[in-house]
């Protein structure tokens, strides 16, 4: 029997960015329809009924190691599925989506910091380079190649929302290792569910406060597309990827996500296409290059 190729974690890695970039246009384009706290618990109800026809008969198997795992699945839960959704929908009601791009893109440092000075882990000269890299090219998009534009940026309230999302996008990248030795199926079913039990007490909070949904068509797709897309299949690949490459690596690979931000916008909300965009997208790349390249 023919053994199936292998697929590379970093095309892993890249998809997973490729599906949340449109996680934050979707966001941010209904952010009058879709209020946070509902836009992250309807796209795990989405998820959930995606993920439990492939994940039941691994949840039985693997069932006694993720009943003894039920601490760290709630953590999982909190962190990855639950809270870092609803701070990325929060911070995008008050900011606009390139300051939140921009802030997302200061995961991997954050997970190369957190490494650093609780883990002890060493960052080599070449790792370094490819961070530091890679950040000047989203800094260039983000600044549409003026430095002007870097200075005129302001911190409000969703940006203060969007580096709490960092902070925990980070501890549940770095706490992947930690996860119980079951089918990777069963183990996003699990830390889905466990997110839903976090989200659920807010998401009633939030209704009671007179933030409701609003079901048009547009906004039904968005909670699919969010729940199939960047929840369901991103978060597939994202744990594949983390698990064969390590945190800090993996990590890099979402200074991506504005790269394919301005790459979406540009072919769902015509916009022009500009010389900083190429710069910005090639040092991402570069700085990826520098930090995957297997030393001899």
């Amino acid at each position: 029997m023919k053994t199936p190729p292998r697929i590379s974690p970093y095309l892993l890695l890249t998809l997973a960015n490729l599906l949340w970039a449109g996680n934050w246009i979707i966001s941010r384009a209904f952010r009058g329809e879709l209020p946070p706290v509902a836009l992250s618990f309807w796209r795990w109800v989405v998820a959930v009924l995606c993920l439990l026809p492939l994940a039941l008969p691994h949840v039985r198997r693997d069932w006694p190691q993720l009943r003894a795992a039920w601490p760290w699945l709630l953590l999982f839960g909190a962190l990855g599925t639950g809270g870092y959704n609803v701070l990325v929908y929060g911070g995008l009601q008050y900011t606009t989506a390139i300051n939140g791009m921009l802030l997302n893109s200061f995961v991997p440092i954050m997970i190369v910091l957190i490494s650093w000075l609780m883990l002890g882990k060493r960052l080599h000269g070449r790792e370094a380079a490819g961070i530091v890299v890679s950040f000047v090219g989203v800094l260039s998009i983000v600044a549409h190649g003026e430095a002007q534009r870097l200075r005129e940026l302001t911190l409000n309230i969703g940006d203060f929302w969007i580096l709490a999302s960092v902070l925990a996008w980070s501890a549940y990248t770095l706490l992947l290792s930690k996860r119980p030795p079951v089918h990777p199926l069963a183990f996003l079913a699990a830390i889905s569910v466990t997110g839903l039990f976090f989200l659920f007490p807010f998401y009633v909070w939030e209704m009671a406060q007179g933030h409701r949904l609003i079901a048009t068509p547009g906004s039904i797709a968005g909670i699919v597309y969010t729940g199939v897309g960047p929840a369901f299949l991103g978060y597939i690949l994202w744990n594949r990827g983390v698990a064969e490459v390590g945190a800090a690596r993996a990590g890099l690979f979402m200074h991506l996500v504005p790269a394919f931000g301005i790459v979406l916008s540009m072919i769902f909300l015509d916009e022009e296409p500009a010389l900083y965009h190429a710069i910005g997208i090639g040092l991402i790349f570069a700085g990826i290059g520098l930090n995957t390249r297997r030393t001899k």
